[in-house]
């Protein structure tokens, strides 16, 4: 009676677990199928992304900054098509990565991965944020030295030079703000910053110029002279 009863047990187990083998086989094929077809988009995307952005020429715009041999002396090489590729490629695999623990119906693990898929789409942001600025600060810098050559003005230089650090502080405030850090502490600096440009931008402009002005004022006289 007693080897009757433990075999029953022992039979009732290996079915349960035979069972339960035979429902989870099926959930780990598609989890499997799931992961490599994430995999395969990650890494198209990641060289799709990259390839871009090295078209773009990023790198050339952040080397005109001194930011590579900083990176170089931390043990990093600059390639910013690497790295934007990069958060792609990771932000695809976590995402099929969370569907397939969820075929699996491994909860907690699912919702650690899924709080940290919902904060690398900020990342990206900042990361694109940090990209455009490098592209606008360059093209504003040739501007700005052209216009003020153009006009005469001295201190051309120094007015590039603000106009490419104003957006580069820009650019990292709102990058550090979309990855949610120090935000009260970000919105006092910005205001601070806003006001130093002013001042830096009247104080070039009356030191440097107040000569083209008074050039463009003795012209205008003398034209009304010329019509009296």
């Amino acid at each position: 009676m007693f080897l009757e009863t433990w075999s029953e047990v022992l039979a009732l187990s290996f079915q349960k677990l035979w069972l339960g083998l035979i429902d989870f086989l099926p959930k780990l094929f598609l989890s499997v199928i799931i992961l490599c077809v994430g995999w395969i988009i990650a890494i198209t995307l990641d060289k799709a992304v990259s390839r871009i952005i090295r078209i773009l020429k990023i790198d050339k715009a952040l080397q005109g900054l001194g930011i590579e041999k900083y990176l170089e002396k931390a043990g990093f090489r600059l390639d910013v098509g690497a790295f934007i590729g990069g958060l792609v490629k990771w932000f695809i695999i976590i995402g099929f990565l969370v569907a397939a623990l969820d075929v699996l119906g491994l909860n907690q693990v699912n919702t650690f991965l899924q709080e940290i898929l919902a904060y690398l789409p900020n990342v990206i942001v900042a990361a694109f944020i940090l990209v455009a600025a490098a592209l606008i600060a360059n093209a504003v810098q040739k501007i700005v030295v052209g216009s003020a050559r153009g006009a005469g003005l001295p201190s051309a230089g120094f007015l590039s030079g603000i106009a490419k650090w104003a957006i580069w502080v820009f650019a990292l405030l709102a990058a550090l703000y979309q990855l949610g850090i120090a935000g009260p502490f970000l919105q006092t600096l910005f205001t601070g910053f806003v006001a130093m440009i002013v001042i830096a931008g009247g104080l070039a402009f009356g030191l440097g110029g107040k000569e083209v002005a008074a050039r463009y004022l003795e012209k205008l006289r003398q034209d009304i002279s010329n019509h009296q």
